[in-house]
């Protein structure tokens, strides 16, 4: 039986793993900053880019379909969620935000399959772009450490 404490190289170790982006485009040049951010680091991780499907939808509220989409083909070890939510004026902004953070929950847990949640939610939008470099580096860390660790626990 593998410790759950062993360390992160093996963890965060990409080579083999089959990951599925989904980027919102609403906010683009943000959504596509937190984007490249995960593609470098994904190809740091040692994932193939010919094992990284990147697609785009509208906004945050469709990302959870997209990737229910994705997680139904059973071709992924992980998935990552791309957007940014700035808050507005109205209420628009929790209902967008607390929307589709449940919908990505949702479709991880219904299968079991990691996504690793990178939707930013914030006041505006220089605290987006101060987080969008680390955000989708984190990502990519996420979903490789989570798709390896859900291989070691099933």
């Amino acid at each position: 039986m593998k410790d759950a404490d062993q360390g992160t190289a093996g963890e965060l170790a990409g080579e083999g793993l089959r990951i599925a982006i989904v980027r919102a485009r609403f906010n683009d040049a943000l959504t596509n900053a937190l984007a490249q951010a995960c593609l470098k680091e994904l190809e740091a991780l040692d994932v193939d880019p010919g094992d990284i499907r990147h697609v785009t939808v509208p906004g945050a509220l469709e990302i959870p379909l997209a990737l229910k989409g994705l997680a139904d083909t059973g071709d992924y070890d992980a998935l990552i969620a791309l957007g940014c939510i700035v808050r507005g004026e109205t209420y628009h902004f929790e209902l967008v935000a607390n929307e589709s953070g449940a919908g990505v929950s949702r479709v991880s847990l219904d299968s079991g399959l990691p996504i690793a949640n990178a939707i930013l939610t914030v006041e505006n939008e220089a605290q987006a772009w101060a987080r969008a470099e680390d955000k989708g580096r984190d990502a990519a860390r996420v979903a490789v450490e989570m798709a390896n660790l859900m291989d070691d626990l099933l």
